[in-house]
């Protein structure tokens, strides 16, 4: 009996020893699969700097071509094969913004195409809600209903950048957050994409960073936009 109270003690001790106590936790990893929504602004590079501000481990990769729907990542295969190195967290899948019936029948499925491949590798699903053409901005509704669809089909996280894009106008309509072409997000809207991601992959709020293009102001107004779009999607 003392033999065994003296092994039990030195196993404290040692799990006690800074080596143990102190051991940094595991990254998140993350791969993200997209297309120029995803690689505008390097969105995947902005979602790790709020991750290292807040002292958070993650590491981040991307299968991201122009102009590329899930369909042709799921033909193509590159993002495939990057899943199946497997060892991720999470894998953020995006297509484009897919209001109509027949995209957003497309969507749902190679999301459950796609969400097979990331749950054999232990990984979770998320999905990138982008946002309409600034040409069909009466489309937010169903892009929103379209992303939110294919996430209940498999239980993958939604992350709802395009709602984020609406509730941040309501408070500021002057926001420029779509880049020159009316598509391509601008840098804080690619920042306001970044803060729903970072959110929503970690489950605690961004840090307030005036970063990325966005003042004070703005990158406060910003994280309250990204908020309040998780909160109303629960």
């Amino acid at each position: 009996m003392r033999e065994a109270i003296r092994f039990a003690a030195a196993v404290l001790c040692l799990l006690s020893a800074p080596g143990f106590a102190q051991s940094p936790p595991t990254p998140v990893r993350v791969l993200f699969i997209g297309n120029s929504l995803t690689y505008s602004n390097d969105l995947p590079a902005m979602v790790a700097t709020l991750a290292r501000a807040a002292g958070r481990q993650m590491q981040v990769e991307s299968v991201a071509l122009p102009d590329f729907g899930l369909e042709e990542h799921w033909q193509q295969g590159d993002a495939r094969k990057a899943i199946a190195r497997g060892e991720w967290t999470f894998v953020v899948l995006q297509q484009g913004p897919s209001a109509l019936p027949e995209s957003r029948r497309i969507l749902i499925d190679f999301v459950k195409r796609f969400d097979r491949e990331v749950k054999a590798v232990g990984a979770k699903t998320a999905l990138y809600m982008v946002w309409p053409s600034q040409q069909r901005r009466g489309d937010f509704a169903g892009v929103s209903q379209s992303y939110k669809a294919a996430a209940l089909e498999v239980a993958a996280t939604v992350m709802p950048v395009g709602d984020a894009w609406v509730e941040a106008w309501a408070k500021d309509a002057k926001l420029a957050l779509y880049g020159p072409d009316g598509f391509h997000p601008s840098q804080i809207g690619s920042y306001l994409a970044a803060l729903v991601i970072y959110r929503q992959l970690t489950g605690i709020a961004p840090p307030l960073l005036p970063v990325f293009g966005a003042t004070v102001e703005q990158a406060a107004l910003l994280r309250e936009a990204a908020e309040r779009a998780i909160a109303s999607g629960r």
